[in-house]
């Protein structure tokens, strides 16, 4: 169990995953958040690195979260869209890094997709949220 309003779902037999989870359980006010890429708030992108993409990213999810007043342990499903998965392995210490930065040790299921390109030319990864906070009582 993650919170009151969240349990990790992992099956007893399966070995635990590192930086993610097989499932997660939740109940209360469901977010959906757009798919967030590395540009900052005047839509301009600071880096062409991945990682650095990334971590501007998590901070736009964070900045939609908190309009509902929500955090990110309140995430619950992450779906990332890269544009290179040999740059995402080549990158995945910095990425960690970046990630625990923004998001602390929370790891919701997550999946990571390979994709051809993204809508914004200069874009290397796009990242949905979903998200569930607490029903206040």
């Amino acid at each position: 169990m993650t919170s009151a309003t969240q349990e990790i779902l992992q099956p007893a037999n399966w070995p635990r995953p590192k930086g993610f989870s097989h499932g997660i359980a939740a109940r209360g006010r469901l977010l959906f958040l757009a798919g967030q890429v590395g540009w900052d708030s005047s839509g301009r992108f600071a880096s062409d690195r991945l990682a650095e993409q990334v971590k501007v990213a998590l901070e736009n999810i964070v900045a939609v979260l908190a309009e509902a007043g929500a955090r990110p342990e309140h995430v619950t499903r992450m779906v990332w869209y890269v544009t290179s998965r040999e740059e995402y392995y080549a990158a995945l210490k910095d990425i960690g890094a970046n990630y625990r930065a923004v998001m602390g040790r929370h790891f919701p299921a997550m999946s990571v997709v390979q994709v051809v390109a993204l809508m914004e030319p200069e874009a290397k990864v796009e990242i949905e949220a979903t998200g569930v906070v607490p029903e206040a009582d």
